[in-house]
């Protein structure tokens, strides 16, 4: 249905530099970037490698707003691992803890996810809601 989301950040190389981090482990990266220094309207895009982009970053300055506290944007992530590695890296990265890597029974039993929020005030969460072998479970 979507085709991408963008979000409003106040400092673009601040909020890349945690993009790139954050979203290496789950396997998407930076797919295009209009960075022009001192110019309005530059941007970011992350998608999968060789795909369009999913998530645009547009530098807004001190304008920049996070939505309220009923948004959040999930990533899916392609095993357990990669959430703990997201989650690993958004808080090296300047991001701050809003629920540690685990199952949340709420949502299933095999709900496994992470949740943090981004340098800008973001809420962002990576899932893998599958399966997993007894011999893989984290």
């Amino acid at each position: 249905m979507l085709h991408h989301l963008s979000l409003g950040v106040s400092d673009l190389q601040r909020a890349a530099a945690f993009y790139d981090a954050a979203l290496a482990p789950l396997g998407y990266v930076r797919v295009w970037e209009d960075i022009r220094p001192d110019e309005a309207g530059q941007a970011i895009g992350y998608g999968p490698p060789g795909g369009g982009d999913k998530l645009a970053l547009k530098h807004q300055g001190d304008v920049a707003r996070a939505p309220g506290p009923g948004f959040h944007l999930a990533f899916a992530a392609p095993d357990r691992g990669a959430v703990t590695a997201f989650h690993d890296a958004a808080l090296a990265a300047g991001g701050t803890d809003n629920g540690k890597p685990g199952i949340r029974l709420d949502y299933g039993p095999t709900y496994y996810a992470a949740f943090v929020i981004d340098p800008d005030g973001h809420r962002i969460e990576a899932v893998f809601n599958g399966q997993v072998e007894a011999s893989h479970i984290a």
